[in-house]
């Protein structure tokens, strides 16, 4: 089963406009998986298993430059190069966050999660993983299992409006939400029409 998770993540606006200004790569550091708690998903990931997946994904992926992650999530357990955004530099632990410092590439799909950035929009943080779950009847949760293998971390619309991104608008979405997809369509198509001639994205 794949399983994906997310959590806000918060840039500091100042280092990335620093960025941009200097023309040098953007570096963001932030909370990448919380262990031994229910999230939204009513998942919980014990520590000893989200400790040893990170041991494995520094030791592999990491160490050999190829933490790659996508911009919004795919329903896949391969990364699609097409579409990756970043690289995942190191992680460690805080208690029972996972953190990590992230780089942002200067690929198709990382000058856009600069640009969101830049512009202030709130992404989330998403694992993606496969492996199986367990039922905590008490807890009303599931647990995740022994088998539970990582794949990587995408960045993806807001947490708290799931599969939004670029969703056509109804009558029910408040001005505040209408105006963050505006900014959003805004951004990316000054990015995918900076030479006056829009293209698509292989």
């Amino acid at each position: 089963m794949l399983l994906t998770e997310y959590r806000p993540f918060q840039v500091d606006r100042k280092l990335v406009e620093a960025s941009i200004k200097k023309n040098k790569p953007l570096t963001v550091t932030g909370v990448l998986q919380r262990a031994n708690a229910k999230n939204q998903n009513e998942r919980v990931y014990p520590k000893d298993i989200l400790a040893r997946e990170m041991r494995s994904y520094m030791e592999g992926p990491v160490a050999e430059k190829r933490a790659l992650g996508e911009l919004d999530h795919p329903e896949s357990s391969v990364v699609n190069l097409n579409n990756v955004s970043h690289n995942i530099l190191k992680m460690w632990w805080e208690g029972d966050d996972l953190k990590g410092a992230v780089q942002i590439l200067e690929t198709p799909s990382g000058k856009i999660l600069k640009s969101l950035f830049d512009a202030g929009i709130t992404l989330g943080i998403s694992s993606r993983g496969l492996g199986s779950v367990k039922e905590l009847y008490k807890e009303s949760a599931v647990e995740v299992q022994e088998d539970f293998e990582l794949i990587c971390f995408d960045f993806v619309s807001n947490p708290s409006t799931h599969g939004a991104f670029l969703r056509p608008m109804t009558e029910s979405v408040n001005k505040t939400k209408q105006n963050n997809y505006l900014k959003v369509n805004k951004i990316i198509t000054s990015i995918l029409c900076d030479d006056g001639k829009c293209r698509i994205l292989p």
